[in-house]
């Protein structure tokens, strides 16, 4: 069964011209190599993360399936928000994971304030999907943390999930992979835009939009002197060019003022950090206590790679490979550390360096802190110390999908091998037809022409389509 049909009718991915979203799907009908291929045909990835192509993680045999709706970043709202309208279709999403991982246990965790969505998904549950609500803790969305709290298991420091019989997937994720086995592949993403914007709100575009179209639909910036961060507060990194198309990883549009001391934070020199860091260390080691990896006993010390940078004769390459494993949430720097110093900065250029060098961590799991309950960090508290109370704002989710005139799609939206052109300068295409396709033997995932419309521009990195033409 090889769904690869043509959607030019469609409006947004899985509804049909009327905007019907829950189109049945017969799953008995389909076996799991039937499911992978229709995903695999539809490009999906994992929208949560790096894009991991997600056909390749559901050939994979597993005992759960974890569901990640806990969306820990403050400030953004999509995974609440897509579960509570799209409740049947994430169920229907996780059950056709279930089908393809021959996973028994599928559990689906949000957190306790996401009231609408519980709400809409407590009717579809069964004794193979359930729902398991996390506090409301930062990083609850770290996929480690997610496991952790959803099924007790922890995955190994430098493992993956499925080193402990788990699969996870965002929630977005779930509804791409129902969408696909309905026939529609991945077209456009659903992400908040919000912060120092006039109308904040959770939009839906084409992939392959501008960022700048993308503020314009909140009503662009409230004031000239604003910084913009692609992603989360926390671990989003700044806009430099607001010409960057939207992808099928795009997580989130903050807006905030030049002198907010996230930007301020970001905008900050690697230099800079690594000065910080050897006049005013004290070796507190809150940065260690805090740090979600070490307490489900991770070998990872922030203090002590510190330590090691600061001096060394103190860093041995055993302590220092452990910067590998470190997940970049920003505990560390924005939290913990009482004198501004950055220890993930120095993780994130200890890991360039040693992955540069061919280094991998060797390290084993350990003991879990029997304080971490008690360390966990509430949402209300980071929000305050990061001085996002103010920007904390409602972001409807947009009712109809977004249609720009051009769109420019990236060949590389995932983890693996760039998607490779299969279309050409004036070539009509419709919305779904496929322009980028996986390289033979290759690690990766296909693109979609998210409009209809006369292709504009080919290169190795990108594909632009124009509005208009359209293929009937």
């Amino acid at each position: 069964m090889d769904i690869n049909v043509d959607v030019k009718d469609s409006k947004i991915n899985g509804c049909d011209a009327a905007g019907r979203a829950n189109l049945r799907i017969d799953i008995q009908a389909l076996s799991a190599e039937d499911i992978r291929r229709n995903v695999k045909n539809a490009g999906v990835v994992g929208a949560g993360g790096a894009g991991f192509p997600t056909h390749v993680k559901l050939s994979a045999q597993a005992e759960i399936v974890v569901v990640n709706g806990a969306e820990c970043e403050p400030l953004l709202k999509t995974d609440q928000q897509l579960a509570a309208k799209y409740a049947e279709e994430v169920v229907q999403g996780l059950q056709l994971e279930l089908k393809a991982t021959g996973a028994k246990m599928g559990i689906i965790a949000l957190k306790e304030k996401y009231s609408a969505a519980i709400a809409a998904l407590r009717p579809y549950l069964t004794e193979t999907v359930q729902l398991k609500i996390l506090p409301d803790i930062y990083p609850a969305g770290d996929e480690v943390f997610t496991i952790w709290f959803t099924t007790g298991r922890r995955v190994p420091p430098g493992g993956i999930p499925l080193d402990i019989g788990v699969v996870v997937n965002n929630l977005q994720t779930l509804l791409n992979i129902a969408r696909a086995n309905k026939g529609f592949p991945v077209t456009t993403r659903t992400f908040t835009v919000t912060g120092a914007v006039n109308r904040p709100l959770t939009v839906t575009v084409p992939i392959g939009t501008s960022l700048q179209e993308v503020l314009a639909l909140a009503g662009g910036g409230r004031g000239d002197d604003l910084a913009y961060i692609l992603g989360g507060p926390m671990m989003g990194n700044l806009v430099a060019d607001f010409t960057t198309p939207v992808t099928k990883t795009t997580g989130g549009l903050i807006a905030l003022p030049q002198d907010h001391p996230l930007i301020q934070r970001k905008q900050m020199p690697l230099e800079s950090v690594l000065k910080i860091a050897r006049t005013v260390c004290e070796q507190c080691s809150f940065c260690t206590e805090l740090c979600p990896r070490h307490m489900i006993g991770h070998e990872l010390a922030p203090h002590r790679l510190i330590r090691a940078v600061n001096y060394k004769a103190m860093g041995d390459l055993a302590t220092l490979s452990t910067a590998l494993i470190c997940s970049e949430c920003g505990v560390c720097e924005v939290y913990a550390c009482p004198v501004g110093i950055s220890p993930m900065r120095v993780n994130r250029a200890l890991k360039s360096e040693l992955r540069s060098q061919g280094v991998k961590y060797q390290g084993e799991l350990g003991r879990e802190d029997p304080m971490a309950q008690y360390r966990l960090i509430p949402s209300s508290r980071l929000m305050d110390r990061l001085n996002l109370r103010m920007w904390y704002k409602e972001a409807p989710l947009a009712a109809e999908p977004y249609e720009p005139v051009e769109v420019t799609l990236k060949l590389q939206q995932h983890i693996g091998a760039p998607a490779l052109p299969v279309v050409q300068v004036g070539e009509t295409v419709h919305l779904g037809q496929v322009v980028g396709e996986i390289p033979e033997g290759a690690l990766g995932a296909r693109v979609h022409a998210s409009l209809a419309g006369v292709v504009l521009k080919v290169t190795p990195q990108s594909i632009t389509i124009g509005k208009g033409g359209a293929a009937t």
